[in-house]
């Protein structure tokens, strides 16, 4: 396997990071992720767990080496520690992450790090009861909270919190949660809200809680340093002083990364997304069905694809452009 990405896209942006989809089923309905009446695709639509396999396989071949498994909610999708530990086996591979909601790793948090998971991202937007249950709609903080532990319990190594800010909701909880990376020698990430999806909870243009006005949040309660530590994500790091805790910023809203960009994601059905912001896809499923075993296929398919990947996204908070919710585009 290569380890160098032969994957260049048109504004010379070395893709070396596939976010890969296994479901876009969940065990919340957080609202800005999904309605509260979710329509799911179809069983036969989704990628076979061995389809996603083969797709992880021709990235990791094209110079791939960060590969990170999203949803829904990736832990309620069967079979999905077969996964882990299959991806894993491939030594060029660097980094096997997963983004969760936590609620579910009391149970798995084991047999996920002994299957070679490296890494996770735990959600979650309040650390208070009412409030947990409200966002997500019926999620019980004190799961939240077994789950979380049993992750740290087993030895997952930076563990990262993901939190959205919502103006109005739960912006006054932004110290809180940073006490609680902190107490746990987790990071944390800020990230603002995007307008994917139509949602009929809040408005948008109202709950937008920008990076800037995070930053002085914290900076009221604790000392920042910059820092030039980075991971394969978007997020602008600072370190709180005294600490092993870093504190991320994602902000598509104000402040534009897309020429950072070294990403693209697999949705659950099997669609090769460009770009968050763009509806621009490839169907890699139909790829994997007509030519089941052949990666010189699947290979040259992606690496077309990747030519036509846009420059940046054009996130805008007074409207959505973007029909398909968070749940569908993977995280």
């Amino acid at each position: 396997m290569s380890e160098k990405s032969t994957l260049v896209d048109p504004f010379d942006r070395v893709v070396n990071y596939v976010r890969l989809s296994v479901t876009d089923r969940c065990n919340l309905r957080c609202t800005y992720c999904m309605s509260e009446k979710m329509e799911f695709l179809p069983r036969q639509k989704l990628l076979t767990l061995e389809e996603i396999r083969d797709i992880g396989e021709a990235f990791i071949s094209l110079g791939v080496n960060r590969i990170r498994l999203t949803g829904g909610e990736p832990l309620v999708r069967r079979g999905l520690v077969s996964l882990v530990d299959s991806l894993a086996s491939y030594k060029s591979l660097r980094e096997l992450t997963m983004t969760t909601n936590g609620m579910l790793l009391e149970t798995h948090a084991s047999d996920l790090k002994t299957a070679g998971l490296k890494r996770l991202n735990i959600s979650v937007d309040s650390l208070d009861p009412k409030k947990f249950n409200q966002l997500t709609r019926f999620g019980d903080i004190d799961q939240w909270y077994r789950g979380v532990y049993a992750a740290k319990k087993v030895g997952f190594s930076k563990i990262k919190l993901n939190v959205v800010v919502l103006k109005g909701f739960n912006e006054s909880e932004i110290c809180d949660l940073v006490a609680f990376a902190i107490d746990n020698e987790f990071d944390i990430s800020f990230i603002e809200e995007m307008p994917l999806g139509e949602t009929n909870s809040h408005n948008r243009s109202e709950t937008q809680f920008h990076s800037v006005d995070v930053k002085s949040n914290i900076c009221k309660q604790y000392d920042l340093i910059e820092t030039l530590e980075r991971t394969s994500g978007p997020s602008k790091y600072m370190r709180v002083v005294g600490t092993r805790t870093r504190v991320g910023f994602i902000s598509p809203i104000s402040d534009n990364f897309c020429n950072l960009c070294n990403r693209v994601r697999v949705t659950a059905d099997g669609r090769l997304l460009l770009c968050l912001g763009n509806e621009n896809s490839v169907a890699l499923r139909s790829v994997v069905r007509n030519h089941p075993g052949d990666q010189s296929i699947l290979r040259d398919t992606i690496k077309e694809a990747i030519k036509y990947k846009p420059e940046r996204h054009y996130f805008d908070p007074n409207r959505t452009d973007i029909l398909r919710f968070m749940n569908l585009t993977g995280g």
